[in-house]
């Protein structure tokens, strides 16, 4: 999954694509951003953009993806770009199409905010 693309002709060079990838250190978020994604999947709920089973569904679904990320074979093979693209890649394929949903209002900053101030809450403690 690529957060670029549109009116290129030819995707990025290798070159760019190493520069621009961090799943290889950005990993350690994947725990803070799935507890952020499901709080914002409560929080959809309260203003009537999801549904209380819709977001039961991805709640469940990222109860899953939390307990296969603790597998170190979970990101093997990975090309994604980032550990935030891997888990909506991971959802979409438990959810399908309402994994689309959970970006409704939330920006790519905010939800990077989110995981480094949790995962260094965790951090603090330990």
């Amino acid at each position: 999954m690529k957060l670029w693309g549109g009116r290129f002709e030819e995707g990025p060079s290798e070159v760019f694509e190493r520069f621009s990838g961090s799943l290889h250190f950005d990993r350690r978020l994947i725990h803070a951003d799935i507890q952020g994604s499901q709080a914002f999947a409560r929080a959809l709920e309260h203003v009537g953009i999801l549904t209380a089973a819709e977001r039961e569904q991805l709640v469940a679904a990222f109860d899953q993806l939390d307990a296969e990320a603790r597998a170190p074979k979970f990101f093997e093979g990975a090309t994604d770009e980032d550990v935030h693209t891997l888990v909506i890649r991971k959802l979409h394929d438990k959810v399908g199409s309402l994994a689309d949903k959970i970006h409704t209002g939330r920006s790519r900053n905010e939800q990077v905010s989110v995981d480094i101030r949790l995962w260094l809450r965790g951090e603090i403690d330990n």
